[in-house]
């Protein structure tokens, strides 16, 4: 028999060896998920024989992530601004960078909020979740993802106060907000050689690049939005991190008054704020 301890090791250096970032880490969580249990209990079961039903589903993980599927696709879930949202391949795998969209949103009271290709619903339901008197709606073009966003509005209480809609953009919005958030598919396509095999090959392209120089959706958010927003709203998009410059002046070309730039927590320029002349 092996140990649960001997067989994370094993499944350590298997993932090691295929360039997996943090395989220490990958390796302790697969193993709770296969056990059924709290990664914090890995510890106390690590002495123990692992069962053969446990082994079997163990080193199926492993195989998987050894082939860059991301953990939250393999555990089903990922952590978002402290609360569990259900993930798959279908849609963008929260990232934390996305928190300071997060932050920005909640430095300023709404009442009726927007998301813009809500994927997993992670942004809105987050903000709906933090304000328990708000209410929300969330559109994206992929069906599937709107299933995906459904279920965590359900899952996290704020299904009554979020209508989650299949919409090309604001194809099918209707009604004035008071703040519009959106974490569009900012890649360029050339740069979609470059990013990990987690994104490039197990994440929704649709949701990654607009397969063209990466702005196409801050053109569309900056040309209509302001007919969905309210008096005193405002709109909230993350960029990529040298996007900033570029994205400010998409903006400001369609009129828009004070637009800033706002980093995430590494520094980086992460969202761009945007709110109607004043």
């Amino acid at each position: 028999m092996t140990t649960a301890a001997e067989a994370m090791v094993a499944a350590m250096a298997r993932l090691r060896a295929a360039g997996v970032p943090d395989p220490a880490r990958d390796a302790r969580v697969l193993l709770a998920h296969a056990a059924k249990v709290d990664a914090a209990r890995v510890t106390l079961i690590a002495p123990e024989d692992i069962a053969p039903d446990i082994a079997e589903r163990y080193d199926a993980l492993v195989a998987l992530r050894a082939v860059r599927v991301p953990v939250s696709q393999l555990i089903g879930a990922r952590e978002f601004y402290g609360r569990a949202f259900e993930i798959s391949r279908d849609v963008l795998d929260p990232r934390p960078e996305t928190e300071a969209l997060i932050e920005a949103a909640l430095s300023e009271p709404f009442a009726h909020v927007l998301d813009l290709g809500t994927g997993s619903g992670c942004i809105l339901v987050t903000l709906l979740a933090e304000r328990r008197e708000a209410q929300g709606v969330g559109v994206d073009l992929s069906e599937a993802a709107c299933l995906h966003a459904s279920a965590n509005a359900a899952r996290h209480d704020v299904a009554d106060r979020a209508r989650i809609l299949q919409s090309d953009w604001f194809e099918a919005v209707e009604g004035r907000y008071d703040l519009i958030v959106a974490n569009p598919p900012y890649l360029a396509a050339e740069e979609m050689r470059d990013v990990q095999p987690e994104l490039r090959d197990h994440e929704p392209r649709l949701a990654l690049t607009d397969g063209e120089d990466g702005l196409s959706a801050y053109r569309i958010i900056a040309a209509h939005a302001q007919g969905y927003l309210s008096a005193r709203g405002r709109v909230l998009v993350e960029i990529g991190w040298r996007q900033g410059p570029e994205v400010t002046e998409i903006f400001r070309a369609q009129g828009w008054g004070e637009v800033t730039i706002l980093p995430d927590l590494g520094g980086r320029d992460r969202v761009v704020s945007a709110a109607k002349p004043g």
